[in-house]
């Protein structure tokens, strides 16, 4: 059996390749195995650790060298309460033992135009999605990193939901954003590995072509229901949409997508520095 086919199997369960005849790669089996954490041991990872992994993810690729993330670790118990409290339905963010926000930063780019002189204006869109796209990078590359020190993480997008509350409690300037938080631990138990979908579905060949998508999409939720299928009583929405006997991934995602999120985020943007020209 060629040596990433359980894991690929278990990650994908499509008719895709199986990287047959690729040599055995500990990380690359590991990145394709990897799990959400959201219930940690109470040891907190050492210190030096920490500097290591941040360091490690700071050396994330940078748009033109720019460098426009930042890193803040909400260390302060008063401060991780004030977010958690914020996000009932997610304790793991109070109690996780370390949490970190990764941030969009274009104000220290335009802080050195000023520096230097040079007409920088930073607040555009361009700016704006180079300075996420950075701190995605980052947060991703730490992600990767403490899964392989054997840590657990969560990502948390929802802070922007509260952008203007989360934005208080960190003292945020103009410019500067969070793209996302991270809660990150020693695995208190084992989760799951999280049914992605059918690469037909989301790889292309030299053309964008997703005329089987419709096909591809009502064999992943059956698949995907076999495995981990949603509870009824977390149906969303059922006084607007309806109870359905049978409720896929795309029918949640279709019900969370059409409720959207994030409508403090584009006005505190344009708020705090962003003109996006």
């Amino acid at each position: 059996m060629p040596a990433y086919a359980e894991a690929i199997t278990r990650r994908f369960g499509d008719v895709g390749p199986l990287g047959e005849g690729v040599e055995d790669n500990t990380f690359v089996r590991q990145v394709l195995s990897r799990k959400a954490v959201r219930r940690y041991s109470e040891r907190t990872p050492d210190e030096n650790l920490l500097d290591v992994l941040i360091a490690a993810s700071l050396s994330a690729s940078a748009k033109s060298d720019f460098q426009q993330a930042s890193i803040l670790r909400v260390r302060d118990t008063a401060k991780r309460a004030a977010i958690g409290e914020l996000f009932p339905a997610m304790p793991w963010i109070a109690n996780a033992p370390v949490f970190i926000v990764f941030l969009g930063d274009a104000r220290r780019l335009q802080s050195i135009g000023k520096m230097r002189g040079k007409p920088v204006r930073n607040g555009t869109l361009e700016g704006f999605f180079n300075a996420s796209v950075d701190a995605a990078l980052v947060m991703q590359t730490m992600i990767l990193c403490a899964e392989s020190a054997g840590l657990g993480v969560c990502p948390i997008s929802v802070i922007r939901n509260e952008i203007d509350k989360v934005a208080a409690v960190l003292g945020l300037p103009d410019l500067v954003f969070p793209v996302a938080g991270l809660c990150l631990g020693y695995p208190q138990a084992e989760g799951h590995v999280s049914l992605r979908l059918p690469r037909p579905a989301t790889t292309h060949l030299d053309r964008y072509d997703d005329s089987a998508l419709v096909a591809a999409i009502d064999d992943y939720d059956r698949r995907r229901d076999a495995r981990h299928a949603i509870p009824k009583e977390q149906q969303r929405s059922n006084a607007e949409f309806g109870e359905v006997a049978f409720y896929g991934w795309s029918e949640d995602k279709a019900r969370q997508a059409a409720k959207a999120e994030g409508a403090a985020f584009p006005p505190y943007l344009r708020s705090h520095g962003f003109s996006f020209d």
